[in-house]
């Protein structure tokens, strides 16, 4: 990541099996970008993989950021949904994910990827809540596993509130335990202003999302995700407060839900918007 501007842009994209590694960093090379976020869905088989990806990002000078994780079985209906399934939250699949989680970390440090990624779910904001002291110490196991080898876990955020949030970080007394920071899931989830909520997490925000979306407009619904600039987030003023707190890393762009071909577009439009 040595090569990377302060503020250089990126993306996170979805790998395919069905498409050679090369193809897809050419894809987003295409845009203007030189480095992304890699996400790993659920039913993404890794084995015999390393070869492939590290040729392509060597070839191509392209740098993956994170790895990034979705788990099978995730369902992002509404809110009681996400509490249900989403991340090491759900007791039932807790041991095959904590699994599966090891697994993507060992594809990403055998990469040179600095960092994994992903939603670990609703984090109870009861620390005597049967779910909390489970998932802090699977949390603590994978934040050794990326220790040793020198990578960082970035927690997603939006699913709680900013505080919850920094509570279970000084909780869980890992260095290498970090967020990135994603200004729309605040409010997709209806948990805090984005920008107060960066204040409060500002000394541990180490990757960022620029996502935009609308609030939500019924109890327990999600808000919609919306183009980046035609949301509710304001991203003049996100982008003036990562500068405040003194923020330097990658802006890496997400759009969910679409099209290919409306990814393209809007994707193409926020590296504008973005350019600036």
């Amino acid at each position: 990541m040595s090569n990377l501007k302060p503020l250089e842009l990126g993306v996170i994209f979805w790998a395919s099996s069905s498409k050679p590694a090369v193809d897809q960093i050419r894809q987003l090379k295409a845009l203007g970008l030189r480095c992304a976020q890699m996400g790993i869905a659920g039913d993404f088989q890794v084995e015999g993989q390393i070869p492939e990806w590290r040729n392509a990002c060597e070839s191509e000078y392209f740098t993956l950021l994170t790895v990034t994780a979705a788990y099978s079985g995730e369902d992002y209906a509404d809110i009681p949904t996400v509490e249900r399934t989403v991340g090491f939250i759900p007791p039932a699949t807790r041991q095959e994910r904590e699994a599966r989680t090891i697994e993507l970390v060992d594809f990403g440090a055998a990469l040179g990827i600095p960092a994994f990624m992903c939603h670990i779910g609703f984090v109870p904001e009861d620390t005597s809540h049967p779910n909390y002291k489970p998932v802090q110490e699977m949390v603590q196991r994978v934040c050794d596993r990326c220790a040793s080898y020198d990578m960082g876990f970035h927690l997603e955020t939006g699913q709680e509130p900013a505080q919850t949030l920094l509570h279970f970080l000084h909780d869980t007394q890992r260095a290498n335990l970090k967020i990135n920071f994603d200004p729309a899931n605040m409010i997709l989830y209806g948990t805090g202003d984005p920008i107060e909520a960066m204040e409060v997490l500002k000394d541990h925000i180490h990757s960022v999302h620029c996502k935009d979306g609308d609030w939500p407009s019924t109890a327990g619904s999600l808000g919609v995700e919306r183009p980046l600039g035609a949301g509710s987030v304001g991203i003049p003023r996100f982008l003036a407060k990562l500068k405040q707190i003194g923020y330097t890393g990658p802006l890496v762009i997400e759009r969910e839900g679409t099209s290919p071909e409306q990814w393209q577009s809007d994707v193409s439009a926020a590296i504008t918007l973005l350019g600036a």
